[in-house]
């Protein structure tokens, strides 16, 4: 499998996502496209791309909001998607158009070189929490931008605010031992969720005009599909897939069981809506 050449400290996550994080998202893309929806819908009003554009979408996976960028930015604009996953390049390649003005790298965005100084917008759907060394990333990313440039990304709030997330996790770890303890700025999807902290980074990486919106919906777990549908989607997507990976067959089986029944009493006809929270977060480059 290939990997793309990146930050030492990055390793562990470019392992995941060209392994079993990458694997679940592959075979679950249309319905986590579909889940997520919402959430590109409001970043790509945000991001207001216009014909002529050139964008850099990072962690950009299979592809639907560099696809949908490409569409704003045609004719004589450019989207370059980038992400550490051979295998979601793989699936995005064969999803984009090919009249669309699209092209996929795969890169680490802490090291990858991009064309100084072109870009009009650096845009990411919840692919920036990632990052060992943030900063350093995002310095890296604005080499690619112009002057004036704009930044639009989501991040995750607080766990507590997101039961759609926590929820199942929680209710895996009274079976399955507990995932090792992640600090509040530690590489993962919370740790942009202080508002204090993304700016400070993004004050440090040289952007400005820094503002951070709250955005909160509700997730249909089933996308209408009832309840069997809302259990595959915590089983296969967020924190607790990540709990029950590699553990023995017995105990996901009582982790299943808990973790339908929670589910089963949010449930609302063929729905299951769970709450979650996260920051619509903007800036330009001076």
């Amino acid at each position: 499998m290939r990997r793309p050449t990146g930050d030492e400290r990055n390793a562990a996550e470019i392992e995941y996502w060209n392994g079993p994080g990458g694997e679940r998202w592959l075979n679950r893309q249309q319905a986590q496209d579909a889940l997520l929806a919402p959430v590109a819908d409001v970043l790509l009003d945000r991001a207001a791309a216009h014909p002529g554009e050139i964008v850099l979408d990072i962690g950009c996976g299979c592809g639907s909001t560099s696809i949908a960028l490409a569409q704003r930015v045609a004719p004589g604009g450019h989207v370059l998607g980038v992400d550490v996953s051979a295998p979601l390049l793989d699936r995005a390649r064969q999803l984009a158009p090919q009249a669309l003005p699209l092209s996929f790298v795969l890169a680490d965005a802490t090291v990858h070189r991009f064309e100084p100084g072109r870009a009009d917008l650096l845009f990411s759907r919840f692919g920036v929490m990632f990052f060992a060394d943030p900063v350093r990333s995002f310095v890296n990313m604005r080499t690619g931008l112009r002057a004036g440039a704009h930044l639009v990304f989501a991040c995750w709030r607080a766990p507590r605010e997101n039961p759609w997330l926590m929820l199942p996790l929680q209710e895996a770890y009274r079976h399955v031992p507990r995932l090792p303890e992640v600090g509040p700025e530690e590489p993962g999807p919370f740790s942009f969720a202080d508002p204090q902290r993304v700016r400070g980074i993004l004050e440090r990486a040289g952007f400005g005009a820094i503002g951070l919106e709250p955005f909160d919906l509700s997730f249909d777990l089933s996308l209408g599909r009832g309840l069997d549908a809302a259990l595959d989607t915590a089983l296969n997507m967020g924190p607790a897939s990540r709990a029950l990976d590699g553990q023995p067959a017995s105990l996901r089986a009582a982790a299943t069981e808990s973790i339908r029944a929670a589910l089963a009493r949010r449930q609302v006809g063929e729905t299951v809506p769970l709450p979650g929270a996260l920051w619509i977060v903007t800036a330009t480059t001076p």
